[in-house]
């Protein structure tokens, strides 16, 4: 019996045989992504999608070019996030964070190896950059217990012998995260192990035309997302029954909902909880005329992390004289700093010319001014003066970089904490803002 496309599950019956960024148009596809919901709220929005094998062919290209440049024989990446940026490919993301099963070898020439779990060697097959896929790069105790260093000798030749094809006579070899009988296996085969981290927060650093497509979508998914949850907090706050890890979990959903994947901490809290931040979401009651402040540390469609931060205030009665100023002084912070931003101009410049908070604020600071972001937080990091370390970070700014531009202001014994937080595409000019999600009127003092 012959099979006809028209007979195959669809999410876009519209459509031929592939999605607008290139995807098989295929419920059935390997690689995850964005759903049709998603996909219908970009069309409405008139956003562009991203073309993923430009995309993908981009970041391969980038991370050859910084391995060549610094004479390296090759790039060993343990790390899920660099995983996904050399391949695109996921495989238990969070899982693979504290067991690391995954492995890929980006050779001087270009020649890229997946080392997989064994029973999914298909997860990358959608990638024609990957070469080979392979399984054994589990060095974690919990998977090869005391015979862990028999497993690490065997990899480390893998290793060796490609390299020896591939690179001829460079046992300069990059890596990022590595196991201690890794590390010691690779040594013992002769290798220079050189900082891999370096190599790839540098290569992601700058993105492509369609990493900005892609980011562009993530951002806007993301914030109809968090509208989501305003609206649900604002509607259920005042009923005395909502907790605030009931509000947290309609951003999980909505992001879920909308092909995004995870979200990296757990930051909202609510009234004197907000104070000092980073206290994460509990069981707390949230109550009315409170306010309720967040961080989405979000990574959501295209495995794109989407980093914004509000304080909302919820209630009948106004906010009191020292939150709506609290609040200006914040939106002044971060507004202040943006316009700063543009190619060329160094971190320290940044860290030297930035917006001085008030003294009271001075303690309760927030970690940084800036840092970058890509698939998830990313170098650099843009230090506040008092914090900042000569030589870290003297570098320029590149058009293509995107920067979380962070305020947090609360005093030290104080009931509550405004965060603000919008995420900024350096332009061949200056700057764009990509953060459209608005700021609180009430505690604007509007």
């Amino acid at each position: 019996m012959n099979t006809h496309y028209r007979d195959k599950r669809k999410i876009d019956p519209s459509r031929g045989d592939r999605l607008g960024d290139g995807t098989p148009n295929d419920a059935d596809r390997i690689e995850i992504g964005p759903t049709l919901l998603a996909f219908a709220e970009w069309a409405e929005a008139g956003l562009a999608l991203p073309d993923l094998a430009a995309m993908r062919d981009y970041r391969w290209r980038r991370l050859t070019r910084h391995i060549t440049d610094r004479g390296y024989g090759g790039l060993l990446m343990f790390d899920p996030l660099n995983i996904r940026y050399a391949t695109d490919s996921t495989n238990m993301q969070l899982w693979n964070t504290h067991n690391p099963f995954r492995a890929v070898l980006l050779c001087a020439d270009g020649y890229m190896v997946i080392w997989d779990y064994k029973n999914a060697p298909f997860l990358s097959s959608f990638n024609p950059l990957v070469r080979e896929v392979r399984a054994g790069a589990d060095l974690f105790y919990f998977d090869r217990g005391d015979k862990v260093d028999a497993q690490a000798d065997v990899f480390s030749n893998e290793l060796r012998l490609l390299l020896d094809e591939h690179a001829p006579g460079n046992m300069r070899l990059a890596v990022d995260k590595v196991m201690l009988h890794g590390l010691r296996a690779l040594e013992a085969q002769g290798f220079e192990i050189m900082e891999g981290e370096e190599v790839t927060e540098k290569s992601r650093a700058v993105k492509g035309p369609d990493e900005i497509l892609a980011m562009r979508c993530a951002s806007h998914a993301c914030e109809t997302a968090v509208r989501a949850m305003e609206d649900f907090a604002r509607a259920n706050t005042p009923l005395g029954q909502t907790s605030e890890d009931d509000i947290w979990a309609v951003l999980h959903a909505e992001n879920i909902r909308r092909g995004g994947e995870w979200i990296e901490t757990r930051l909202l809290s609510s009234g004197q909880r907000t104070n000092p931040w980073f206290q994460e979401c509990g069981p707390r009651t949230t109550q009315p005329n409170e306010i309720i402040s967040f961080d989405t540390d979000l990574i959501g469609a295209y495995g794109i992390c989407v980093d914004i931060s509000r304080s909302w205030w919820i209630g009948d009665r106004a906010p009191r004289a020292d939150m709506i100023y609290a609040m200006q002084h914040a939106h002044e912070h971060i507004m202040t700093n943006m316009e700063m931003l543009r190619p060329g101009v160094t971190i320290p410049e940044l860290t030297a010319g930035c917006h001085r908070l008030d003294d009271k604020y001075q303690a309760q600071k927030y970690g940084c001014l800036m840092h970058g972001v890509g698939l998830c937080d990313e170098w650099p990091l843009v230090a506040y003066p008092d914090k900042a370390v000569p030589g870290a970070f003297d570098y320029a700014l590149e058009p293509g970089m995107v920067l979380c531009v962070e305020a947090c202001v609360g005093e030290v014994g104080g009931d509550f904490s405004i965060k603000l937080e919008d995420q900024v595409l350096i332009t061949e000019t200056g700057y764009e803002n990509l953060t459209r999600y608005p700021f609180d009127p009430a505690l604007m003092g509007r």
